[in-house]
């Protein structure tokens, strides 16, 4: 048997619909879990009006199932026993004297009819439906009412050919589906089998996929922006492109602001030109069948011009005043009402920048970087904050390294973006953040769980970004100001950096870190170096032997005073060799040049190691040798520590237990 589930609704936010497809493909396949003999996956599919969960081979109903249900000893009186009987609905007579295992009781087998799989899908799936996460929702038909992200309008759910009976805010589950909200009927029949024809002979085309082949069908070569094919295929059931023209004149006006009009404002994508320059073109994804007079077309052409002429009397009104002469207009834009203004963190800004090492134009590009905030075009198109003021920059004559350090300084947008291009713009972006965050945290604007309205995740992300794709020597923890609390969030995102964007194992990340933590390209170089040695046969063996003394040295509870080694007390054979090696390997470690070739120097004493832990007792009872066995551990812990703490590193022995 077949599961069909659709969930018709009014349009719902396309960036919405991945993440309740998947709980709903989740949650349904728990719930059938124990109901289907087939393991295809389950399907999920969606458009703005319908959410569609289908599965395959269901069974009709549940097994039969028996279960021992134990009661009194056998030593229990009359009543006891008779109370247990009572309990399972049957009659005293019918209860056996088994042994447990531990005593002699009553017992008796209990069988319970297994239900019917559209009985246990009609108490389950109306719950299942309205819990389904959203990060909005809301209540109709009223207070009380049901609630999900849009009104539910209609519902199908068919097991085979027979309707699964439920009710959500008086919406009775059936088996009529609707289709396209002007081509298709309002309300049609369906199967599991010619649920997607009858879903396209009405014009919805319910894959993700073909909506997109469809979308890219155009003959046009537009620039393909994935984010905004996303939204585009999310938003239309029976999306048709359709090419428009606008006035060259208008590609005067920096590609930055046509592009950002038509994707953000428009939902266009910009076409390019053989040169791989802008061209007065644009590509629209309608929601319809086609444009036969081309008055879509029409339409839209007269709303992107209205746009660009906006933005055009936008550009020309922002050059009466140059960037410099706006700086002390940030007064009166507020940054955070603990923190004041933007020209009061302007002023840190700047003050950050010269810590930093920031030249002349780097402070001076601190110093503009946020005047754009009070231009008009700005204010029209907030997607434009700081590309506009790197490009009134450069038209009111300022430097091009001020000009790309202020286009660049928001950089990068996620982990997936790139950092500013230049030294400038890499240390007016950091000290940006870092103002932010010093800020936030000095006032208690700390992030908890999901919240975090001034995106400081992103911003120490963004930080630890520059830094090492950057490869600036910076003192971390004395830029942060000596917050502990600040220390430990910042920290959590160097780590989430290195694990899940970088690739290096969490025990690599927690060795290094642990053997010191301000330089984060040294943390980066010594991740390499023991992402690069650990394959080899000596590394993962010295590891655990490291792990082993420092459990040693851990037991023994002795202050690092006492660790002073006498050569004089060293036995001789393997606890005399084991020191040798390591005075050698120090020795040499201080000439060779990198971390993996230390490494692997390092590596070469798991021998001396192995051998002292076969042939040598630490714990000895003459306390003046044991203590000068813990010296020698101390230090050969404490040298070949610093370029990562060997003992966090889990071996395959201990993730194999």
């Amino acid at each position: 048997m077949n599961l069909l589930l659709e969930i018709g609704c009014e349009e719902i936010p396309d960036w919405m619909l991945a993440g309740a497809l998947e709980y709903l493909g989740s949650a349904i396949g728990e719930l059938t879990k124990t109901l289907r003999t087939s393991d295809s996956p389950i399907r999920t599919d969606a458009t703005a009006r319908r959410l569609v969960v289908r599965a395959e081979g269901l069974i009709p109903r549940q097994p039969d199932s028996e279960e021992r249900v134990w009661g009194p000893a056998k030593s229990a009186p009359a009543p006891a026993v008779a109370g247990f009987a009572k309990k399972q609905g049957i009659d005293p007579a019918q209860l056996e004297i088994l042994s447990d295992g531990k005593a002699e009781k009553y017992s008796y087998i209990r069988k319970t009819a297994g239900r019917a799989t559209t009985e246990i899908l009609a108490e389950a799936l109306p719950q299942l439906i309205l819990k389904t996460p959203f990060p909005k929702t809301m209540l109709w038909p009223g207070k009380g009412g049901a609630r999900f992200i849009r009104p539910i309008r209609w519902v199908v759910a068919l097991l085979d050919g027979e309707v699964i009976p439920f009710e959500i805010a008086d919406v009775k589950s059936g088996n009529e589906s609707s289709g396209h909200r002007k081509l298709g009927a309002y309300r049609f029949t369906v199967t599991y089998e010619n649920y997607e024809d009858q879903l396209r002979a009405n014009f919805v085309v319910l894959s993700a996929d073909e909506r997109t082949k469809r979308i890219q069908s155009v003959k046009t070569k537009y620039k393909c922006d994935n984010d905004l094919l996303n939204t585009l295929v999310n938003l239309t059931e029976w999306p048709t492109p359709i090419t428009g023209n606008f006035d060259p004149s208008f590609l005067d006006l920096p590609g930055e602001v046509l592009t950002t009009v038509m994707k953000v404002h428009q939902k266009y994508f910009s076409v390019e030109g053989a040169n791989g320059q802008l061209a007065p073109q644009f590509v629209a994804v309608t929601n319809t069948d086609g444009d036969p007079d081309g008055l879509i077309q029409l339409g839209n052409e007269r709303v992107l011009i209205s746009r660009f002429n906006d933005a055009r009397f936008f550009w020309d009104s922002d050059q009466k005043r140059k960037l410099s002469e706006r700086v002390a207009d940030l007064a009166n834009v507020t940054f955070q009402a603990k923190l004041g203004s933007y020209l009061q963190k302007t002023e840190r800004v700047v003050a950050l920048v010269k810590e930093l090492g920031g030249n002349e134009h780097a402070e001076r590009a601190a110093l503009l970087a946020k005047t754009d905030l009070t231009t008009e075009l700005v204010k029209e198109f907030t997607e434009l904050q700081g590309i506009i003021g790197g490009l009134y920059a450069r038209a009111q004559g300022e430097p091009e390294e001020v000009a790309t350090a202020i286009y660049d300084h928001y950089k990068p947008v996620s982990m997936e973006g790139s950092i500013p291009r230049a030294l400038t713009g890499q240390l007016v972006a950091i000290a940006d953040k870092l103002d932010t965050l010093r800020g936030c945290f000095s006032v208690g604007m700390i992030p908890s769980g999901s919240k975090d309205p001034f995106a400081l995740r992103r911003a120490a992300q963004g930080i630890v970004k520059i830094i090492v794709e950057g490869k600036l020597r910076l003192p971390i923890r004395q830029l942060l100001g000596g917050d502990a609390a600040l220390e430990e969030f910042f920290f959590d995102r160097v780590r989430y950096y290195f694990r899940e964007i970088r690739g290096f194992k969490y025990d690599e990340v927690s060795a290094v870190l642990a053997a010191g933590a301000d330089d984060l390209v040294d943390i980066d170089e010594r991740l390499t170096a023991v992402q690069q040695v650990r394959p080899t046969a000596d590394f993962e063996p010295l590891a655990a032997a490291f792990k082993r003394i420092s459990n040693i040295l851990k037991q023994a509870q002795l202050a690092d005073l006492e660790f002073a080694l006498k050569p004089a007390l060293l036995e001789a054979g393997p606890e005399a060799s084991l020191h040798q090696h390591f005075i050698a390997v120090a020795a040499v470690l201080r000439e060779l040049p990198d971390y993996a070739s230390k490494l692997e120097r390092i590596a070469t004493l798991r021998p001396a190691v192995d051998l002292f832990f076969d042939r040598v007792m630490v714990n000895v009872d003459n306390p003046a040798v044991r203590q000068n066995r813990l010296a020698l551990l101390h230090s050969v812990r404490t040298e070949f520590s610093t370029i990562a703490d060997f003992s966090e590193i889990v071996t395959t022995s201990q993730e194999n237990k």
